[in-house]
Order: structure tokens, then sequence, then C-alpha cells
């Protein structure tokens, strides 16, 4: 957290939270969506017979997308630019999305229904975790003018 945020004890509401999660839960849907979009059509995971492919792919996108977002609502500012997690932090984070990107081309890919992936779909990864960052601190900047608060 931001040195500021941590110096005045905050109280929680169940409302902030609950709204907090109606206007920020679902950018994550939209880009399920269209990785969900990618796999099918470009990349043809159309059938049981392409099943670890689909699988590799949603659970590539889910980890990375999923440690780039503890990220972004971490701060009401810029993450990475105006405010970075401590050191243990980013490391920790750099190597589950380095492990998890590399899960599909190791021994356990078979134990766990994986498949390697098309280069090319790291390119898409790396398009999609850009927009789903820039929309995620568009709508901190909406949220934060409208409701006055960052949780």
């Amino acid at each position: 957290m931001d040195p500021e945020y941590l110096a005045v004890p905050r109280k929680w509401s169940a409302d902030d939270i609950g709204r907090f999660m109606l206007f920020i839960g679902p950018i994550s849907s939209v880009f399920d969506l269209l990785t969900f979009a990618t796999l099918w059509f470009i990349y043809g995971a159309t059938s049981p017979a392409r099943q670890a492919l689909f699988q590799s792919g949603w659970f590539v996108v889910g980890l990375l997308t999923q440690k780039l977002i503890v990220h972004m609502i971490r701060t009401r500012r810029v993450p990475f630019l105006e405010s970075r997690a401590a050191t243990p932090v980013l490391l920790t984070t750099g190597l589950v999305m380095l492990a998890g990107a590399l899960l599909p081309y190791s021994p356990l890919a078979g134990l766990l229904s994986v498949t390697p992936l098309r280069v090319s779909f790291f390119g898409f990864v790396l398009l999609l975790l850009a927009g789903y960052a820039g929309l995620t601190q568009l709508m901190k900047g909406w949220y934060y003018r409208r409701f006055g608060v960052w949780l």
C-alpha cells in the first residue's frame, strides 16, 4: 500500500466494497470473453481434441491477469510508475508469472492436461494485459473522481 494510505486507519464499509466490486469486477469479464473468443476463433480450441490448448491459454491468461490486478488495485496511483509494491512482492509476482507462462512447456504439462502455446499467443497476452491495465486505470480514475475514495 502507499504510505499515505497506511498513515490513517481506515474503516471499510460493506457498501464501499460492494460498489467497488460492481464497478471494477466486470472489467475482468470483458477480458475473459476476449480470451475465450481468441482461443476459439483464432487458435481453434473448438473441440474436445483441442481441450488442452484451451486449458493452457485460459490458465496462462487467468494467472497473469490475476497477478496484474493485485498491483492495479493496491493503489489509486498508476502502478509500477507512480507507486511500486515492495521488492519482495514484485519479485514474487514476476516469478509466479514466469512459472505460470512456462508451465505448459514443462514436464508437468501432461499431468495438468496443458500443452505448449504458440509464441504468437504471448503477443495476444501482452496486448490483453496492456488493455486490462489501461481500462482498469481509467476506471480507477473515474471511480475516485465519482466517489472520492479508493477502498
